[in-house]
Formats: structure tokens, C-alpha cells, sequence
């Protein structure tokens, strides 16, 4: 008997960004950023990765995490647009939503997840493949 037991999600979970910013905005929380991606966003806001890291960066233990503002919007965040400042270097957390554990711990937690997130359920059909590899990319 195999032990390889499919997840519910086994036919593929939709997705599509509806570019709301839902996703950027509201409750505290934390946006976990590597080197690579602090260099990246550094560049393309004609920073040094050390004047980046003291301007849009908290450290939180050994890790780092973009600021927010006082509402718990993310800085890159613009409000006028609605629109995230850096969205094609984004950092990993954010290129891997909604792929997360938590939200594909059970059809009960996805169902949650499309009631908060409008793109979730909707679009593209993301087969298993795709999912996994999204979800071990946040798990590095």
C-alpha cells in the first residue's frame, strides 16, 4: 500500500491576482525578505542595500521584515493606486500567495482564504505540481 497520500487539493487549486491590494493592507503581520531580495528592491529604489535595509526593513530576531505603516499596510503599498511599488521583485512571501500551509491546510481554511482574497478560487487553475512548488518555496 503507498503511503503517498494526496493532499484535497490533489485537482488543482484556482488563482488569479485581482490586483485589489487586499493582500498588502490591514492587519499587522510580517513580509520575511532574504539578502537576494533586499538587493533586488535596493537596486530599483537607487538605494545601497544597507540604506534599504534601514529604510524599509525591521529586524525581527536573525530575520528581516519590510515595514509597514501604522495601519498595517505594507510601505511599498501605494494607496493612490492600490498597487504594490516593487510587484515584479516582490519578495517570495508574496509571489507564493495564496499557496501558503495555512491556507491549504484544509477546504475549510481555502474557503477562508477566497472569502478574504477576491483573485482566491477564481482564474487559473494551478495544477498540484504548481501548487507544491509554490508552497515548498515559502516553506525555504
Amino acid at each position: 500500500m503507498s503511503t503517498d497520500k494526496k493532499p484535497w487539493y490533489k485537482d488543482g487549486l484556482q488563482f488569479s491576482c485581482s490586483g485589489c491590494g487586499d493582500c498588502c493592507t490591514g492587519s499587522p503581520g510580517f513580509v520575511w525578505v532574504n539578502q537576494a531580495e533586499i538587493d533586488a528592491m535596493a537596486e530599483r529604489v537607487k538605494l545601497s542595500s544597507e540604506e534599504f535595509e534601514d529604510q524599509y526593513t525591521r529586524k525581527i530576531g536573525a530575520r528581516r521584515s519590510l515595514k509597514e505603516f501604522s495601519n498595517g499596510d505594507c510601505v511599498f503599498f501605494d494607496h493612490d493606486t492600490r498597487h504594490c511599488e516593487v510587484y515584479d521583485l516582490r519578495p517570495r512571501q508574496c509571489r507564493t500567495w495564496p499557496f501558503w500551509d495555512s491556507n491549504l491546510k484544509s477546504p475549510e481554511a481555502w474557503a477562508e482564504t477566497c472569502e478574504d482574497c477576491p483573485g482566491s478560487g477564481q482564474g487559473k487553475l494551478y495544477q498540484l505540481d504548481e501548487i507544491e512548488e509554490r508552497r515548498r518555496e515559502m516553506k525555504i
